[in-house]
C-alpha cells in the first residue's frame, strides 16, 4: 500500500475510528465526544483537501484487495468521486457542530454520535468506491447506520418513520444487489471509469442491458427520492433535525442522486446510454418528481415537511441535468450536487433553530419570527431564495445551465418544467418569508427557551450563517477558478469531451 492509498484509507478511518470510540464513551463525557467529533471532522476535511490538490494536478490515486474470489474491494479517487467527498465531508463538520449544540442536554448521545459517524463514513466510501461491489458494500451500509439516527428519539412515530425508511431502503438495496450481479455477470468486474465501461455489450446485450439500467434506477432511486419511490422521506422527518440535515443536504438523498450520476456517467457512459434510448424515459422521470413534490410542498403546514417535499422536488434536478443529452445540462445537474446541498442544509438548521429555541413546527407558527429571530432567518431567506432560483444565488446558477442544456438539445419541454417548478418553489418559499418577516409575531411562542444575548445557541447559529454565506459565493463568484463550477466542468468536459 503506497502513500496514496494510504490518503484515502485515512479519509474513511477519520470518521470510523472517531465513530467506534464515540459508541463508548460515557453520556457525562461531553466535551471529550465534542473534541472527538470535530477533531475527526476536521482532520478529514484536511485529508480531503490533499486528495483535492492532488486530483486537480492530475496524481492518481487506488486501493484495491481481493476479499472474495472474484471480487475486489477497490477505493479510488477521481473528479467526480472527489466533488462528492468534498461536499460530504465540509457540511459533516458543519453538521457535526450544529448536532453538539442541538443535542446538548439529550439522552443517548454517545450512540447517536457513533451512528453519526459510522453514516458519514458510509457516505465517503461511496464517494471513493472504485466499483460497483465496494459502491454496493457502502451503499447498504449507509442504510444500516443512519435507521438508528432515524428512530433516535424512540417515539411510536419515530419507530414507524424507521420502520417505513428501512422497508423502501432494503427493497431498493436487493434490487441494486440484483443488478450488481447480473452486469457482473455478463461483463465481468464492473471498475467505474470515465465514459462507461459497456461499450462492448451494446450490440449484443442491448434488451439485457435497458432493463438493468431500469432495476438500476429503481434501486438507487429510492434513496434518491424518485417518485414513486419516494415515500420514506416525509415519514423520516420525525427525526431530529442534525439527521433531516444530514439525510437530505449530506448523506442518503445525495448518495443516491450521486450513484445514478455515477451509472449513468462512469458504468454505462452517457453516449452509450444514449443509444440504448434509457436516457429520455430518466428525465421524464425526474421531471415528473420535480413538479409532483413541489406541489405536495405547497399542502404541508409542518416546516420539515415542507422541506421534506421540497427535497424530492429539488434533487431530481440532478438527475435531469444528467438525463439530458449535452455538456450545459450535465453542468446544471452536477453543479447543484453541490448547491442544493449547501441550500437545503441551510433550511433545516433553520428549522432546527425555530423548533429548539421557540418551539414552532409549523409555518403557521413563524408569524414575525424575523423579528425574533433575524440572523436564522436571514439564513433561511438566502437559501429559500437560492431554492426559488432568485440570481445571483446558487440556485440560479443551477436553473440557468439546465435551461440552456434543454434548449441546446432541443428539449424544450424541459425549460417549460424548470419554469413551472420555479413558480412552485415561489409558492410554497414565500409565504413563509412574508409571515416570518411581516406579520406581527405572537405574544408568546408555544416554547420558548432563552440564550442570553444571542438568539439561540451560537453552535446552532454558527452553521446555518457559514452555509448560507456559501450560497451566495457558490453564485457570485460561479465563474472564479476555484469555484465548485470549475470543478464540475472539468468533469463534464472529460465526459462529453474527444
Amino acid at each position: 500500500m503506497n502513500i496514496h492509498g494510504l490518503l484515502l484509507l485515512g479519509i474513511l478511518l477519520s470518521s470510523l475510528l472517531t465513530g467506534v470510540i464515540i459508541f463508548f464513551l460515557r453520556e457525562q463525557s461531553h466535551r471529550l465526544r465534542t473534541w472527538l467529533n470535530l477533531l475527526g471532522a476536521g482532520l478529514k476535511l484536511i485529508l480531503v483537501a490533499a486528495l483535492l490538490w492532488g486530483i486537480y494536478h492530475g496524481q492518481g490515486y487506488t486501493l484495491a484487495f481481493d476479499f472474495l474470489p472474484g471480487i475486489q474491494f477497490a477505493l479510488g479517487a477521481d473528479a467526480n468521486s472527489v466533488l462528492f467527498v468534498a461536499l460530504s465531508s465540509f457540511l459533516w463538520f458543519w453538521t457535526t457542530l450544529y448536532a453538539v449544540g442541538y443535542l446538548e442536554d439529550s439522552p443517548h448521545r454517545s450512540r447517536f454520535f457513533g451512528f453519526f459517524s459510522l453514516c458519514v463514513t458510509a457516505t465517503t466510501g461511496i464517494a471513493l468506491s472504485a466499483n460497483l461491489v465496494t459502491f454496493l458494500v457502502f451503499y447498504e451500509l449507509l442504510t444500516i447506520s443512519t435507521y438508528p439516527l432515524v428512530v433516535h428519539r424512540g417515539t411510536p412515530e419515530a419507530m414507524r418513520g424507521g420502520k417505513i425508511y428501512l422497508v423502501y431502503t432494503l427493497a431498493g438495496g436487493t434490487v441494486l444487489l440484483l443488478a450488481v450481479v447480473w452486469l457482473h455477470h455478463l461483463a465481468g468486474p464492473v471498475m467505474f471509469k470515465e465514459r462507461g465501461v459497456i461499450q462492448a455489450l451494446v450490440a449484443t446485450h442491448r434488451g439485457e442491458l435497458q432493463i438493468l439500467f431500469l432495476l438500476f434506477m429503481l434501486g438507487i432511486g429510492v434513496k434518491a427520492a424518485i417518485v414513486p419511490l419516494h415515500g420514506w422521506l416525509p415519514k423520516a422527518m420525525v427525526a431530529p433535525a442534525p439527521v433531516s440535515s444530514l439525510l437530505h443536504a449530506v448523506a442518503v438523498v445525495k448518495a443516491g442522486a450521486f450513484g445514478i450520476v455515477r451509472i449513468v456517467y462512469d458504468v454505462y457512459g452517457v453516449e452509450n446510454a444514449a443509444k440504448l434510448g434509457v436516457l429520455p424515459p430518466l428525465a421524464i422521470a425526474a421531471a415528473v418528481t420535480i413538479v409532483y413534490g413541489s406541489t405536495l410542498a405547497l399542502f404541508q403546514d409542518e416546516l420539515k415537511k415542507r422541506l421534506a417535499f421540497s427535497t424530492v422536488s429539488q434533487v431530481s434536478y440532478i438527475v435531469l441535468g444528467v438525463a439530458i443529452l449535452g455538456p450545459a445540462a450535465a453542468i446544471g445537474g452536477l453543479i447543484h450536487l453541490v448547491h442544493q446541498g449547501v441550500m437545503k442544509i441551510t433550511l433545516f438548521f433553520g428549522a432546527g433553530n425555530y423548533a429548539e429555541t421557540l418551539g414552532i413546527h409549523r409555518v403557521s407558527e413563524m408569524n414575525g419570527v424575523g423579528r425574533r429571530m433575524p440572523l436564522t432567518t436571514a439564513a433561511f431567506t438566502v437559501a429559500a431564495l437560492g431554492m426559488i432560483g432568485v440570481p445571483p444565488l446558487a440556485g440560479y446558477i443551477t436553473k440557468w445551465y439546465l435551461k440552456k442544456g434543454a434548449i441546446t438539445a432541443g428539449d424544450e419541454w424541459v425549460a417549460v418544467v424548470l419554469a413551472v417548478s420555479s413558480l412552485l418553489n415561489a409558492a410554497y418559499f414565500l409565504p413563509i418569508l412574508y409571515r416570518a418577516w411581516f406579520l406581527s409575531p405572537p405574544k408568546t411562542w408555544p416554547q420558548e427557551h432563552s440564550f442570553g444575548k444571542w438568539e439561540t445557541h451560537w453552535m446552532l447559529l454558527t452553521a446555518p450563517l457559514v452555509t448560507a454565506a456559501l450560497v451566495i459565493w457558490a453564485g457570485v463568484f460561479a465563474e472564479s477558478p476555484y469555484s465548485p463550477l470549475a470543478w464540475v466542468k472539468l468533469i463534464v468536459a472529460r465526459e462529453y469531451g474527444p
